[in-house]
C-alpha cells in the first residue's frame, strides 16, 4: 500500500505538490482509532456484565491502540497542515477536537494507574470507557461540522465522482491493511497481557502456599 500510494496513483488535484497522498495514511489511522475506541467501549460494557478479566484486557488493549493511532492521525494531519496551511498546528476545529479526545483517553490510563485494587480498577475503567466513547462521535463528526474548518471535507470520499478507480483501490486497500494491522497488534497485546496475568497468578499461588 505504501508503494502503491506513491507510484500507482496520481496526486489529487487542488492540493500542493504531493500532499494529497498523505490521506492514504491519515484517514485509515483515524478510522482505526475510532474502531479501537468503539471496541474498548463494547468490551467495557461486556466486562461490567460478565466480570471476566479477558474482557478488561481487551478493553485496555483496544484503548491503548486507539490512543496510538489517534496520535498517528494527529501527526500525519499536522504534516498535511504544515504543507498546506504553513503551520503544523492551526487550532482548526478538527485539530482541537482530536486533541481533546487524546486528553480524554489519556486520563483513562491515569485512572488505571491510580487505583491499586484490581476489581475496582477494572470496573471504574470500564465505566470510564463507556462515558469517554460518548464524546467520540461528537468530537469527530459533529464539532468540525458546526464551525468553519480549514480541513478539506470530502478529499478522499469513495462516493465522490472525482475519485478514479486507481485511487479508490489504493484507498480501500489501505483501509483494509490498517484494519488488519490493528487486529494483528491487538492479538499480540492480548497474548502479552494473558501471559502477564498467568505469571501474576502463579506468583500469588506460590505466596499462598
Amino acid at each position: 500500500m505504501i508503494v502503491a500510494a506513491f507510484l500507482f496513483v496520481e496526486p489529487a488535484l487542488g492540493f500542493p505538490g504531493q500532499t494529497s497522498r498523505i490521506m492514504f495514511f491519515h484517514i485509515p489511522q483515524a478510522w482505526v482509532a475510532s474502531l479501537s475506541f468503539l471496541l474498548s467501549m463494547i468490551a467495557g460494557c461486556l466486562y461490567l456484565i460478565k466480570r471476566e478479566i479477558r474482557l478488561d484486557q481487551l478493553a485496555f488493549s483496544a484503548a491503548e491502540l486507539g490512543f496510538l493511532f489517534c496520535l498517528l492521525a494527529t501527526a500525519s494531519g499536522s504534516m498535511f497542515a504544515k504543507a498546506t496551511w504553513g503551520s503544523f498546528w492551526n487550532w482548526d476545529p478538527r485539530e482541537t477536537s482530536i486533541l481533546i479526545l487524546l486528553m480524554i483517553y489519556g486520563a483513562y490510563f491515569a485512572l488505571r494507574s491510580a487505583i491499586a485494587e484490581q476489581d475496582k480498577k477494572r470496573a471504574f475503567s470500564a465505566v470510564y470507557l463507556i462515558l469517554a466513547f460518548v464524546t467520540v462521535p461528537f468530537l469527530i463528526f459533529v464539532v468540525p461540522r458546526i464551525t468553519f474548518s480549514l480541513h478539506p471535507e470530502d478529499t478522499m470520499n469513495p462516493m465522490s465522482p472525482g475519485m478514479d478507480i486507481r485511487t479508490l483501490l489504493v484507498f480501500s486497500g489501505s483501509l483494509f491493511a490498517y484494519t488488519a494491522l490493528f487486529i494483528w497488534i491487538l492479538s499480540l497485546r492480548m497474548r502479552i497481557l494473558c501471559l502477564q496475568q498467568m505469571r501474576e497468578d502463579l506468583v500469588l499461588n506460590k505466596e499462598v502456599q
